[in-house]
């Protein structure tokens, strides 16, 4: 969900290292169910990780349950048994490490930039209007589940202005297999939904005015952005 390259950002390896070196501390029993953490300031120099990176580790490991933030009581380690907790914790290393994943967004890379270049010459007024309504709902601030099923249905709704019944099917069918990437990217990477909301901004004036040039090379640059985010989290996985 960005265009920029360097949209991966020091701020998603940062919170990643944030993330595995909190599971560190459970897995070596220094952190166990029911503890509370330290505070912020402490963790964050223990860590080695400013406030703001801490914060969204946090806030990504209260989504899969692995802490517990109690507002003006402090964030505790859930009461999770130790395996189900460290399960939650892999979540993290098997996204990162997932090829299928990347084989995804490399056929979205291929397709869906020609879609969209097709969808500009074959989008209905009643579709435009759809897509703007879409993109009238979203919001950065919006719960991320919410971005994540805009960006869905944005992309989807563009393929079937194709009028392509085989295409859409397809689109629709690898979404499933990137919906992960898509919640993860948007807890840990910063100000991912401000550009998912810019970019999806600019790829629907491009339709409006009915460039197809333009609408293909801005879904170039966006898609190719998500991938090459999570290729570089795949490989500081790997190392």
């Amino acid at each position: 969900m960005s265009a920029g390259f360097t949209g991966y950002d020091v701020g998603m390896a940062v919170t990643d290292d944030a993330i595995l070196r909190i599971k560190e501390m459970i897995v070596s029993g220094e952190l166990h169910p029911g503890d509370r953490l330290p505070p912020e300031k402490e963790l964050g120099e223990r860590l080695g990780v400013s406030r703001s990176s801490l914060r969204e580790a946090v806030k990504a490991l209260e989504v899969i349950r692995v802490l517990d933030v109690r507002r003006g009581d402090g964030t505790y380690v859930t009461s999770l048994e130790p395996r189900l907790l460290l399960e939650a914790m892999n979540f993290v290393v098997d996204l990162h490490t997932d090829t299928s994943v990347l084989e995804i967004f490399a056929v979205r890379r291929i397709l869906e930039p020609a879609a969209t270049g097709l969808a500009a010459t074959h989008l209905t007024a009643e579709q435009l209007a759809g897509l703007e309504t879409l993109m009238d709902a979203a919001h950065a601030d919006d719960p991320i589940e919410a971005l994540v099923e805009h960006d869905l249905a944005f992309h989807l709704a563009i393929v079937e202005g194709t009028g392509n019944e085989y295409l859409s099917r397809l689109v629709e069918a690898m979404q499933s297999g990137t919906h992960r990437a898509r919640v993860w990217r948007g807890l840990t990477q910063h100000h991912a939904a401000q550009r998912t909301i810019a970019e999806h901004r600019a790829i629907l004036d491009a339709l409006q005015l009915r460039d197809a040039e333009l609408a293909s090379a801005l879904t170039l640059a966006h898609i190719a952005g998500i991938e090459h985010w999570l290729r570089t989290a795949s490989e500081q996985a790997a190392r």
